[in-house]
C-alpha cells in the first residue's frame, strides 16, 4: 500500500503511505507491540477491501443501469421507427461500437429527433382525424356530441396518414355535394314559397335553423335528417303548388265562361289578368312571385261566386241572347223554326226554378253547335239556290224586256239594258243545268242527313219541281204565241192581198211597260201547294216519302204573272174579229 501511495503523488499531501508513517510513529511513541500492530494493519486492510468491494458493486450497478438505459433506448428507437413506419432510418447508431456511454450519447439525438417527429406526426393525425370526425358528425347530425378523436400512436406511418387523408378528401367531397344539394333544395323552397306567397324564412328554419340566409355557407346543416326534411318540404310545396294551380285554373275557366256569357267588357276582364294568365300554364311555367297566393285564389273564388249570382239574375237575358243567336243562324240558312214557342219554353223553365243554369246554357250551346254544323252542310246548296234565284230574277226581267216594243229605241239607258239583256240570256240558258245540279245535291243531302231540305219552310225539291213545271208551261205558252203570231201574220198577208194595206191602229199609251228589274224573283212567286203541285215532284222519288221535314212546312201561295198571256189573247181575238 505504501508503494501505491508513494507512486501517486498527484493524490495530494495526505496519502495512504503518509498516513501509515504517521501511524507507525504513533505506535512507536505508544510502544505498541508487533502483534497489535499486525492486527490493526489487518483491520485496515480489511476495511480497504470493503471499500473497494463497495465501489466495485456500485460501478457494476451503474453499468447495469447504463446497459438497461441503452437497451430501453434501443427498444424505444425500434418502437419509434416501427410506429413512424421508417425502418431504414439513416441516423441509427451502431450498437456494437464504443462504450456504453458513447452508445448512449450517439443514440440520444436520434431518439430526440424521432420523438419530435412522432409529436409532429401525432399532431397531423389528430388534425386529420378531427376533420374526419367533424364532417362525419355533420353528416350524421351528431357533431356536438362527439369528443376529441384518439390517435393510435402504435401506427403513425405515412401510409396510415395517407389513408386518413384519402378518407378526409372523400368526406370533404361528400360534404361539398351535400352542401350543394342543400343549397339547391333551399333555392327550390325559396322559389316555391315566392310563388305560393308563403314566408320563406319561417318555412326553411323549421327544417333547420342553420338554413337561414344570415348564416355562413359552411355553417349550414348537411345532415341526413336535414336533406330528408328538405326533400319532404320541397315535395309538399310542389304538391301544394299543383293543387293551388288546379284550383286557380278552375276558377279562371269559370270566370272566362261567365264573362263570355254576360259579355263582360275588356276593361272589367283586365282586372283579373293575373288570374287568367295561367289558365293553360303547366306547373313549371308558373314562376311569378305571388301567382298562387291564397288571397289571389280567394279573390278568384269571390268573383266567381259574385258572377254566379249575377248570372242567375241575368239568366233570361243570356238565354234569349243565345236563342237569338240560334235564330240568326237558322235565318241565314233559311231554316224555319218557331221562335215564340222556344222563348216561351225558356221563360217557363227559368220561372219554374227546377233547372241548372249551366245545363240550360250547355243545351243551348249544343243546339247552336248543331245549327252551325247544319248551316255548313247547307252552304253549298244555298249558294246554288241564290244563283238560281238571281238567274230567275234576270229571266223575269228579260221577259219584261222582250215584251217592250220600244226596247230598241235610242232612249236614255237603252244601251245599258241591251247589254244586260245579252248577259241575262246567257245566264238564263244555264238555269236548266243549275236546277239539275240543285236537285241532285238536294237529294244527296236528304239521303245523308235523313231530313227534308227546306227553304224558308218550303221543300226545295218541291220548289224546283214546280219551277220546272212552270217553265215548261211558259215554254208551251211561248210556242202557242209563236204559232198564233204566224197564223195572224198569214191572215194579215191574205187580207192585204185582197183589200190592200191598212194602217194599224195606234197603240194606247197606257199599254207601255217600263223595262227594269223586278223586285220579286220568279222562284219566290211560285204558286205551290203541298197537296197538289208539290206532291207531283215529291212523288217522283218514292224514297223521299219517308224523309221527315227539317222545319214546319208553311207554303206561301203567290199568283203567277199571266199578263203576257192575257195581252196576247186579246190581240188575237181582235184580229180574228176584223174583216
Amino acid at each position: 500500500m505504501a508503494e501505491v501511495a508513494n507512486q501517486n503523488p498527484l493524490l495530494g499531501e495526505t496519502t495512504c503511505g503518509s498516513l501509515l508513517q504517521q501511524l507507525q510513529k504513533i505506535w512507536d511513541d505508544v510502544g505498541e507491540n508487533d502483534d497489535e500492530r499486525d492486527q490493526m494493519l489487518l483491520e485496515i486492510e480489511q476495511e480497504c477491501l470493503d471499500v473497494y468491494k463497495r465501489k466495485v458493486d456500485q460501478a457494476a450497478k451503474s453499468r447495469a443501469e447504463l446497459l438497461r438505459t441503452l437497451a430501453d433506448a434501443q427498444v424505444e428507437l425500434t418502437g419509434l421507427l416501427s410506429a413512424l413506419g421508417d425502418k431504414t432510418f439513416a441516423e441509427i447508431p451502431d450498437r456494437d461500437s464504443g462504450t456504453i456511454k458513447e452508445q448512449l450519447s450517439s443514440i440520444a439525438p436520434t431518439l430526440e429527433k424521432l420523438w419530435k417527429q412522432k409529436d409532429e406526426r401525432i399532431t397531423e393525425f389528430f388534425k386529420v382525424q378531427s376533420q374526419i370526425q367533424k364532417i362525419r358528425g355533420e353528416i350524421t347530425g351528431t357533431n356536438g356530441h362527439l369528443g376529441d378523436p384518439s390517435v393510435d400512436e402504435s401506427d403513425l406511418s405515412i401510409k396510415k396518414l395517407d389513408d386518413f387523408q384519402s378518407q378526409l378528401q372523400e368526406l370533404q367531397k361528400e360534404k361539398s355535394d351535400r352542401l350543394q344539394k342543400v343549397l339547391e333544395f333551399v333555392s327550390l323552397v325559396h322559389d316555391l314559397c315566392a310563388v305560393l306567397g308563403m314566408d320563406f324564412f319561417s318555412t326553411v328554419t323549421e327544417v333547420h335553423p342553420s338554413l337561414n340566409d344570415s348564416t355562413g355557407m359552411q355553417s349550414k346543416s348537411i345532415s341526413n335528417d336535414t336533406l330528408s326534411m328538405l326533400a319532404k318540404t320541397v315535395l309538399a310545396l310542389k304538391e301544394e303548388k299543383q293543387q293551388r294551380l288546379h284550383k286557380l285554373q278552375e276558377f279562371a275557366i269559370q270566370l272566362v265562361d261567365l264573362w263570355n256569357l254576360m259579355d263582360t267588357s275588356d276593361e272589367e276582364r283586365h282586372f283579373f289578368d293575373h288570374i287568367t294568365c295561367n289558365i293553360s300554364a303547366s306547373v313549371e311555367e308558373v314562376t311569378i312571385p305571388g301567382a298562387l297566393a291564397l288571397d289571389l285564389i280567394e279573390q278568384a273564388e269571390v268573383e266567381v261566386e259574385r258572377l254566379d249570382l249575377l248570372k242567375a239574375s241575368k239568366m233570361r237575358e243570356i238565354a234569349f241572347k243565345k236563342q237569338g243567336e240560334l235564330e240568326e243562324i237558322y235565318a241565314r240558312v233559311h231554316v224555319e223554326i218557331d221562335p215564340e214557342a222556344a222563348r216561351e219554353k225558356i221563360i217557363s223553365l227559368i220561372e219554374s226554378g227546377n233547372f241548372e243554369p249551366s245545363e240550360l246554357l250547355a243545351d243551348m250551346d249544343n243546339q247552336i253547335g248543331k245549327a252551325k254544323e247544319e248551316a255548313v252542310s247547307r252552304k253549298d246548296i244555298l249558294d246554288k239556290v241564290e244563283k238560281w234565284m238571281s238567274a230567275c230574277e234576270e229571266e223575269s226581267w228579260l221577259e219584261d224586256y222582250n215584251r217592250d216594243d220600244n226596247r230598241y229605241n235610242a232612249g236614255r239607258g237603252a244601251h245599258l239594258n241591251l247589254k244586260r239583256a245579252e248577259k241575262a240570256r246567257l245566264l238564263v240558258n244555264k238555269i236548266p243545268a243549275l236546277v239539275d245540279i240543285l236537285i241532285a245535291k238536294t237529294r244527296a243531302w236528304e239521303e245523308d242527313s235523313g231530313l227534308q231540305f227546306t227553304y224558308d219552310g218550303v221543300p226545295l225539291l218541291a220548289m224546283l219541281d214546280e219551277y220546272a213545271l212552270l217553265r215548261q208551261d211558259r215554254e208551251e205558252e211561248k210556242r202557242k204565241l209563236r204559232d198564233q203570231k204566224k197564223f195572224h201574220e198569214q191572215i194579215n198577208t191574205e187580207t192585204e192581198s185582197v183589200f190592200g194595206a191598212k194602217p194599224s191602229p195606234a197603240r194606247p199609251l197606257g199599254s207601255k211597260k217600263v223595262v227594269g228589274p223586278r223586285t220579286n224573283g220568279t222562284p219566290r212567286r211560285l204558286s205551290l201547294n203541298v197537296h197538289q203541285n208539290g206532291s207531283r215532284s215529291i212523288n217522283k222519288d218514292a224514297k223521299r216519302d219517308n224523309i221527315r221535314p227539317a222545319a214546319p212546312v208553311n207554303y206561301v201561295a203567290i199568283s203567277k204573272d199571266d199578263s203576257a198571256v192575257s195581252h196576247v189573247s186579246g190581240t188575237t181575238e181582235a184580229l180574228l174579229a176584223s174583216p
